[in-house]
């Protein structure tokens, strides 16, 4: 077992991959009660067709997320949420654009839940009756997001920035692709992308480092892996697919989209470190203690905002979203402060303290800490034990060349306003 100390943190990782390919990540604490295992796939919604064998499989849109929901049920008619609820601990599931994972955590308990969840993520159990049951649950959840105000603007917004993109589309698909899932498409995609050299079990928390590993190593004993499908991916063109777009909803205070599409090709550094020069630029654009937030709160045009960056195989894409009683000129002051574009020295160290600080403060909470681990690997596929020092190693010479390289013109805005009357 490798141990990989996370430097400046006080944390150590103990990290292990098994003879079959399933990646082991440990972080043990002394000083808490409780402990947060997730057992994961990187299978999402970003994946739509695929081939073995020269067999291509197009599965219907949703088809990740239905699978994460029919997991839940057993053979032996045994309810997951009811047997982890009877030890004392708490589950979940969910589906994002690149991976599914299974979830509990709790303070008692470990060794059977541990156990528990990896028997019944590896023991699927699809019937034509219980496939059927779920597509009633799931178009209901697909509604009930659809009424969801920032849902639907975040929807529109991928709309409005993809052409072909999987990440155009609800991760849950759409009521008419959900009705033609099959237990067979079912079987198909799980036995394809529920391999052990395409999984990984994370366990942060309370626990014995020798009791976790022989439990895994022994219930997967048996399980082998598979050679990965060959996915066939979307040509997704640079350009925006709409710039504007207004929604009228029933809301009190409106609210904007914004995302500027990027391509990944113009930048040479890589995944991690691309993303925490353009999180120090967009804290120093739009963070709290921007000439930005100044200005427009004391306009009184902004009431909040919330930004990120999302980098793919090919793409970057920044998103942007707010909410204000002047929308549009909200949008103008934003607008006017991508085109000054203002780069201060001090704003730059000053944004990098707060993503040193901010670092420290995850290591306290072993949620928010799993969370951090967990989009590592799988974002970014590696571990990276010298964060703060890679933050403090960031150049404001280098950020401005990364920031000179984006076309702030190629952007989309959705506007939603209060529904007239």
């Amino acid at each position: 077992m490798k141990e990989i100390e996370l430097v400046g943190l006080d944390k150590t990782i103990y990290t292990e991959t098994l003879s079959n390919g399933l990646e082991i990540y440990l972080i043990p604490y002394d000083n808490k009660k409780n402990y947060y295992i997730s057992y994961a796939t990187r299978y999402g919604s970003d994946i739509k067709n695929f081939k073995v064998n020269d067999k291509e499989y197009n599965p219907p849109l949703g088809i990740a997320h239905y699978l994460e929901h029919k997991m839940f049920e057993e053979e032996s008619g045994i309810d997951p949420f009811e047997f982890f609820s009877q030890t004392g601990t708490d589950a979940n599931a969910s589906t994002s654009y690149d991976n599914t994972q299974y979830i509990c955590y709790g303070n008692k308990n470990f060794k059977e839940n541990l156990k528990y969840l990896i028997r019944f993520v590896n023991s699927p159990f699809f019937t034509d009756e219980n496939v059927e049951k779920e597509k009633g649950i799931i178009t209901e959840e697909i509604k009930m997001y659809r009424d969801i105000p920032d849902y639907k603007l975040e929807m529109q917004l991928r709309e409005c920035l993809y052409h072909n993109s999987p990440r155009r589309i609800d991760i849950a698909g759409t009521v008419e692709e959900i009705n033609k899932i099959t237990k067979e498409d079912l079987y198909n995609c799980y036995n394809n992308f529920y391999s052990p050299n395409n999984m990984f079990i994370l366990i942060v928390g309370n626990f014995k480092i020798e009791e976790a590993i022989d439990i895994i190593k022994e219930e997967l004993k048996d399980k082998n892996n598979k050679p990965s499908p060959e996915i066939i991916k979307e040509t997704e063109p640079t350009e925006v697919n709409k710039p504007f777009y207004t929604l009228e909803e029933n809301i009190d205070i409106p609210k904007i989209g914004m995302g500027i599409k990027i391509p990944r090709k113009l930048f040479k550094q890589k995944d991690m470190e691309l993303e925490l020069y353009l999180e120090v630029f967009s804290k120093m654009i739009f963070g709290p203690s921007s000439l930005f937030r100044e200005r427009t709160r004391t306009k009184k045009l902004l009431n909040d905002i919330y930004t990120e960056w999302e980098i793919t195989e090919d793409l970057v894409v920044f998103y942007l979203y707010a909410t204000s009683t002047k929308v549009d000129e909200l949008i103008n002051e934003v607008n006017k402060e991508i085109i000054a574009m203002r780069l201060d020295r001090q704003d730059f160290d000053r944004a990098k303290k707060v993503l040193i600080a901010n670092e420290v403060k995850v290591t306290n909470n072993i949620e928010r800490m799993q969370n951090c681990i967990f989009d590592d690997i799988v974002r970014f596929k590696s571990l990276f034990p010298n964060r703060i020092e890679m933050i403090k190693r960031l150049s404001f010479n280098t950020m401005k060349e990364i920031v000179n390289k984006i076309d702030f013109g190629n952007k989309c805005t959705v506007k939603m306003i209060k529904k007239r009357d």
